[in-house]
């Protein structure tokens, strides 16, 4: 399977394919009854002035745009933590990234005073943090799947720079306790 070089193509393919599963799962939420708006409503009434507005076609339409801009910026944040950090535990990665970007978006949302949208029941407000780790499960497994090699083998930033203070291999094994002094300059100011 031909993996993906570009990063910037990993994060709109991540984005899109976890907005896919957010919604089917955000889905099956309402309709359990665990859930009493779905994301689409809830980001629609951040842009329409009432809950009508936000349950007509439009406004499911229009919300389901803000949650792909929404999942494709969070996709953007996590694909640069798992590219510089490693794929190793990317699905805990995921899933506790997912949650705080949820978090975070459902915090700005829910302190704007234009906004009837916002759940106020704890199973509801549960039910969202379950699609955020979902969304971020499906994120990570996606970046670690289908990113290149490449994309994770990224040189340390500081390989570059020389050290300012020797170590104590580097002093022929004598121990300083104030390595930061150099004595050999002091050392011949005094002769």
């Amino acid at each position: 399977m031909q993996k993906i070089k570009d990063r910037y193509l990993l994060t709109v393919v991540t984005g899109l394919l976890a907005l896919a599963g957010v919604t089917l799962f955000d889905n099956l939420s309402k309709r359990l009854g665990y859930s009493k708006r779905t994301y689409r409503e809830t980001a629609a009434g951040l842009f329409v002035p009432s809950r009508f507005y936000s349950k007509s076609k439009n406004g499911q339409i229009l919300g389901f745009i803000m949650n792909g801009v929404a999942s494709i910026f969070g996709a953007g944040l996590l694909t640069s933590l798992i590219t510089k950090t490693g794929r190793d535990l990317y699905a805990l990665k995921g899933i506790v990234s997912g949650v705080t970007h949820g978090a975070f978006l459902m915090a700005i949302q829910s302190s704007l005073p234009w906004n009837k949208m916002k759940p106020k029941d704890a199973t509801s407000n549960l039910s969202y943090v379950l699609t955020n780790a979902f969304y971020g499960l499906i994120c990570g497994t996606t970046i670690a799947k289908l990113g290149d090699d490449s994309l994770f083998d990224v040189e340390p930033a500081n390989d570059y720079i020389k050290p300012t203070i020797k170590t104590s291999e580097e002093l022929d094994g004598k121990y300083r306790m104030f390595p930061e002094i150099n004595l050999n300059h002091i050392e011949t100011r005094l002769h």
